[in-house]
């Protein structure tokens, strides 16, 4: 298995412009939301603790399973991103929010973002030589924050 440094860098070898790397910043946490919106708006009909599981909570534990073998370290702050989207996720429900349809536009626009920031850099999404790049897009922003914090990754 490739170390996360080894990971990190492939990744940043396709977003070294400025404004890719800005679209990146928006439309990553976007797409990540999205996502896990939509798998929210699937309930299981299981409770723990009093609280609906949906798809969503079970999709992110393998996710964060998946971040957590890759960098403890960073798998701590993709936990703490995953909460804020599932509160988020929560807090629209909550207030009437047609959640999946809210989430599907999301993803669209995000990814109409992404294409448009890898052709004005001139190389194609890593996703399309491994899959993999797709769970490495956000750990890469994190990674950055990271380092701008002075947390070792």
């Amino acid at each position: 298995m490739k170390s996360i440094q080894t990971w990190l860098n492939e990744y940043g070898e396709s977003h070294q412009n400025k404004t890719n790397k800005t679209i990146h910043w928006i439309c990553i946490p976007l797409i990540f939301w999205s996502i896990v919106a939509m798998l929210y708006s699937i309930n299981l009909h299981i409770k723990l603790i009093g609280i609906p599981i949906t798809a969503a909570h079970v999709a992110l534990l393998l996710v964060l399973a998946y971040y957590t073998r890759l960098s403890p370290s960073l798998s701590v702050g993709m936990t703490v991103f995953s909460l804020i989207c599932l509160t988020v996720c929560n807090a629209l429900q909550m207030i009437g929010f047609t959640l999946w349809q809210l989430a599907l536009v999301v993803f669209v626009v995000a990814w109409i973002g992404q294409f448009i920031g890898h052709h004005i850099e001139g190389k194609k999404p890593s996703f399309l030589k491994d899959i993999q790049f797709l769970l490495i897009g956000p750990a890469w922003l994190m990674s950055d924050l990271f380092r701008k914090w002075g947390i070792a990754i």
